[in-house]
């Protein structure tokens, strides 16, 4: 399997790989806030070591083609407002998504979802694409919806999410129908 492409824009938004001089915008843009890590399955970052680790590791994982993440950047001013990404599993894709609690509700991660998407459908050897919400995030749910994913199973007391007290949530996996293998 390939590599995915290293950036691609959308009509708002540059997309690009996660790189370690994004460490400090991405610990002050989301990493740092809880009201945006809330639902996500790492913990909150508590300094730029800690977002430097995880961006170390992401750089790592895209040289193995065992996860692809990118930055968000707003075109109008450049500002980093979160990353999108995806964890490869020999072609049965994971999408994960975090966006800056000082953009939500304006579109960004259903427009880089979408921009994404694009990318992964075309991607050889691709089978499936899916992710998994906390059914409390429904902010998460409008945005899969209106990207095409459909919602498959729901799981109760399925995740435990870090940032939540480890207690066990029900959650909702939706996936991408317009896929085949290939």
């Amino acid at each position: 399997m390939q590599h995915l492409s290293e950036s691609l824009e959308t009509e708002r938004l540059i997309i690009q790989r996660l790189k370690y001089e994004d460490a400090e915008e991405v610990f002050y843009a989301y990493a740092s806030k809880l009201e945006a890590t809330r639902f996500v399955s790492w913990p909150v970052h508590q300094s730029v070591a800690d977002t430097n680790k995880y961006i170390k590791q992401a750089v790592s994982d895209w040289r193995e083609g065992v996860s692809y993440n990118y930055s968000l950047r707003t075109k109008e001013d450049a500002k980093l407002i979160g990353s999108i990404g995806v964890v490869n599993n020999q072609g049965n894709i994971q999408l994960g998504y975090v966006v800056s609690p000082s953009v939500w509700n304006k579109g960004y991660a259903t427009e880089a979802a979408t921009g994404l998407l694009k990318q992964l459908i075309a991607w050889n050897g691709v089978y499936r694409i899916w992710t998994f919400v906390d059914i409390e995030n429904v902010a998460s749910q409008r945005v899969l919806l209106k990207v095409g994913m459909v919602e498959e199973v729901r799981l109760p007391n399925w995740f435990r999410f870090v940032n939540q007290d480890n207690q066990p949530k029900t959650c909702i996996l939706y996936r991408y129908p317009k896929i085949g293998v290939r």
